[in-house]
């Protein structure tokens, strides 16, 4: 790479930026962050890429509309192998899935992330399962702080009532295998740890809910998208 500019550097801002105020860039910095070791050509423009559409959107950011709840929700999403034929066929990363997921409390979001899994997914609804476990080891302890929270600051009935937590998973297999949670001969071969969270749904304290893909807020937390549907994720988040 040959640019006058430091790209860890550069795209550790960016990593700060889309952590905090900026989900709409979480995926991309998340793979440019995947170079910091060894930037090409192609990734320092992807970063241009970033910081052209931040600076085409700097009197943006995200419009908080709170419901005057403590609803904890969760969107999950992933992409079952989108770096196939993107990244080089000898690399493991070729046949990685991406998952992402956004929390939001009282309507605002409040956490968000977008990652590569660190295994390889047979199939669909085994990456999209994987990705549902993996936003609940977040979801149950931002739960038990939140009842924690209002019992101690002795917050009125009304509001501590409206505790609820939620999980909208847009995969009918992902779904039925948290909701039924009956393994098959096609799912004993999940890792045991993904199922942790069943004894939560069993009891009522999480609902797992289908959600419509084109509802899915955390669509563009897993791949690239076209503009419409990527501004419509957008909207749903951000509120712009």
């Amino acid at each position: 790479m040959d640019e006058e500019w430091n790209y860890p550097s550069v795209v550790g801002m960016l990593l700060y930026l889309s952590t905090n105020t900026r989900p709409d860039i979480t995926m991309a910095v998340s793979q440019v962050a995947r170079f910091n070791h060894s930037p090409k050509k192609s990734h320092a423009t992807a970063v241009k890429m970033i910081i052209r559409y931040l600076k085409r959107t700097h009197d943006k950011g995200t419009i908080i509309r709170p419901t005057g709840t403590l609803e904890l929700d969760c969107w999950v999403d992933a992409s079952f192998g989108n770096l196939y034929k993107v990244d080089p066929d000898d690399e493991p990363s070729a046949a990685k899935s991406r998952e992402g997921y956004i929390i939001t409390l009282g309507g605002c979001p409040l956490l968000w992330r977008s990652r590569l899994q660190s295994t390889i997914a047979l199939s669909t609804q085994e990456a999209e399962y994987s990705a549902l476990s993996h936003s609940m080891r977040t979801l149950l302890p931002i739960r038990a702080v939140v009842i924690e929270l209002t019992i101690a600051l002795n917050l009125p009935y009304q509001l501590s009532a409206t505790i609820r937590s939620r999980v909208f998973e847009d995969n009918n297999g992902a779904l039925l295998l948290a909701t039924n949670q009956r393994i098959t001969s096609r799912t004993k071969h999940y890792l045991i740890q993904w199922h942790f969270f069943w004894a939560h749904v069993k009891d009522g304290r999480v609902v797992v809910e289908r959600v419509p893909t084109e509802l899915q807020r955390a669509d563009y937390m897993t791949k690239g998208m076209p503009r419409v549907p990527y501004e419509t994720c957008r909207f749903l988040n951000q509120g712009w």
